[in-house]
């Protein structure tokens, strides 16, 4: 395994009275992708940021190799600057480089950066991070907003950069397909697997099912040493001192035990009285906005108890259709027929309820006081937010002080308490950890109720869904029995924009003569790669050959150890260095070779 290039060690910090990391350990080595995995408020997010330097451990150490390149993709990105192209140019990208990441992820790079979309925000944070050639990638959710179009593009750019990957996610369709390696963030430490997170769960179960048997013999210790201490007598006082003394001790082991323990947090949609059988009858409906037609001639029935999937690009009308089948928008041609006896239920992708001064008091409990209906029956107000893992303390505190996946559990609080037969989510998963996805999908297969859900998470779909209507933005709609590969295995490209086909020629001029074959040439891009490689290649063995050379010194071990190890890490990051190079270089030229020769 090669040396790492950016590393934690016995990394502890502390947050408040909490610690948050104790004795962390992490490697990044060339080119590795590794996933991190935790539950919300485990440290993520604050880990991620020491490895990038951003924050400062309170003990332990952060080593990285010199000149070492690091692009950091926080959870909720800023874009600034007039335009995407000047935001990704001023985060350290050459322009021509600049231009092809955010062309390669979809956006114009003369669009301005005011009045982006959630979508938009995230592939200009992506295009920025990829565009400045980076040693090492760090990803906080960033499928977060993409669509599923835009999130096999981001796939595509992991496995083709030459990057250490580094990222945080809740979707398991993704980590699935990019991850090598899993660190697993849980207790106050870090554990490693050399795995993809195809096998993270089975792994994960082990290890708590090891930690449920400890924690079951311990207690039985202490029930033990109780029993025997309540038959003590006095004539044996001393010895009794001893045994009160290791009892006193197992407690402790036991009380950490506890505090390691995860909450369990309580998941359940309130159904009201029964709808009728028939909740939607859709006939040949149609929209456009601004000219632009993104629901042509639709047509469906949703019955009772269906669980119906809505996926397709960011702007393809997702949002637009659930509303018209609800009965908020209406179509511009068709029908949409309500059955009766509905009560919808809905979350807006937008969280347009949360205000950021409102406290979570007043989010769970509009109208005030200590009580709230839940399922139809009195709760008290904290008891119910506990169910959802937070504490009385942050009752009072402003959702702005919030993380993402907080904000997502407490609007999921609001609506999953409010009776309905009929619940629409659109983009529930964001920002959830996988825990809380798994209470919240078994949440919604226990629901009585009708489920419209909007969602990119491919995983979740294909857990929950009964039927999946995709939407191409093109005014194309397609409705599958099934989940996500139900629907991409029988409509194969439904979602890729269209191929560009060439004007046909004018037949009353003669086409032009054919130009004379000329020889192809590498691109811009793969010119310069081409010529870094060679500056490279040129200068990397008379480095690597005078590192040697001052390693060959006998006595500079015992003169300066620190020197040692730091001179023999750095001759370690040459070599791999020109060993990539070596090999880019290859391929460029072999590349140049082919074009040349028209082959």
């Amino acid at each position: 395994m090669k040396p790492p290039v950016l590393a934690l060690r016995q990394v502890r910090l502390a947050d408040g009275p909490r610690m948050l990391f104790d004795g962390v350990d992490l490697a990044l080595e060339p080119r590795c992708r590794a996933c991190l995995v935790g539950r919300n408020g485990a440290g993520k997010t604050t880990l991620l940021r020491i490895l990038a330097g951003e924050v400062e451990a309170d003990d332990g150490e952060r080593t990285l190799v010199p000149g070492l390149r690091i692009a950091w993709v926080p959870q909720e990105p800023a874009i600034s600057g007039p335009t995407v192209l000047d935001h990704v140019v001023a985060a350290g990208a050459a322009p021509h480089e600049a231009e092809a990441a955010l062309q390669t992820f979809g956006l114009d790079p003369a669009k301005p950066s005011e009045g982006l979309s959630g979508g938009e925000v995230r592939r200009a944070a992506l295009a920025a991070a990829f565009a400045r050639d980076a040693d090492v990638l760090l990803l906080d959710e960033p499928t977060n907003h993409l669509d599923i179009p835009a999130i096999a593009t981001l796939e595509a750019a992991i496995a083709e950069s030459r990057a250490a990957v580094l990222l945080v996610s809740h979707d398991r369709a993704f980590l699935e397909r990019v991850s090598d390696r899993c660190f697993w963030l849980e207790g106050r430490r870090v554990r490693r697997l050399d795995r993809g997170f195809g096998h993270f769960e089975a792994w994960a179960e082990g290890i708590a099912a090891a930690e449920a048997e400890d924690a079951r013999r311990l207690q039985k210790r202490i029930e033990q040493e109780e029993h025997w201490m309540q038959r003590g007598v006095t004539a044996r006082r001393a010895r009794n001192e001893g045994r009160r003394r290791a009892l006193l001790d197992l407690r402790a082991a036991r009380a950490d035990l506890l505090r390691e323990a995860r909450g369990q947090m309580s998941l359940e949609a309130a159904a009201s009285e029964g709808s009728g059988q028939r909740v939607i009858e859709v006939r040949r409906i149609s929209k456009a906005w601004a000219g632009r037609t993104v629901i042509r001639d639709f047509s469906t029935r949703i019955q009772r108890g269906d669980r119906v999937a809505v996926v397709g690009p960011n702007g393809a009308g997702k949002t637009t259709l659930v509303k018209m089948l609800v009965g908020q928008l209406e179509p511009d041609a068709g029908s949409v027929k309500l059955g009766t006896g509905l009560e919808v239920a809905y979350l807006d992708q937008t969280r347009a309820e949360l205000k950021p001064e409102m406290t979570l008091r007043e989010v769970l409990a509009p109208l005030g006081g200590d009580q709230i209906l839940v399922h139809g029956k009195p709760w008290h107000v904290a008891a119910y937010a506990k169910s959802f893992l937070f504490t009385d303390a942050q009752l009072r505190q402003p959702v702005r002080s919030l993380s993402g996946g907080e904000r997502n559990r407490l609007l999921l609080a609001r609506v999953l308490a409010a009776p309905s037969n009929l619940l629409v989510l659109d983009e529930p998963t964001n920002d959830l950890d996988m825990d809380t996805l798994d209470l919240l999908e078994e949440a919604l297969d226990d629901y009585a109720g009708t489920l419209l859900l909007v969602s990119h998470d491919r995983d979740f779909i294909d857990r929950l869904a009964t039927s999946t209507i995709a939407l191409n933005g093109r005014g194309d709609i397609v409705e599958t029995p099934g989940g996500w590969k139900d629907f991409e295995g029988q409509n194969p490209g439904f979602l890729l924009p269209p191929a560009r086909t060439p004007a046909p020629a004018r037949k009353a001029a003669a086409p032009p003569a054919p130009p004379p074959p000329r020889p192809g040439k590498l691109s811009y891009r793969d010119q310069r790669r081409l010529e870094a490689a060679e500056a490279l290649v040129a200068s990397l063995p008379a480095e690597i050959q005078d590192m040697e050379l001052r390693l060959s010194d006998s006595g500079l071990y015992s003169r300066d150890p620190k020197a040692f190890e730091r001179l023999t890490a750095e001759l370690e990051a040459a070599r791999a260095r020109l060993e990539t190079a070596e090999t880019e270089w290859l391929e460029l030229e072999e590349l140049k070779a082919s074009l040349a020769s028209g082959s």
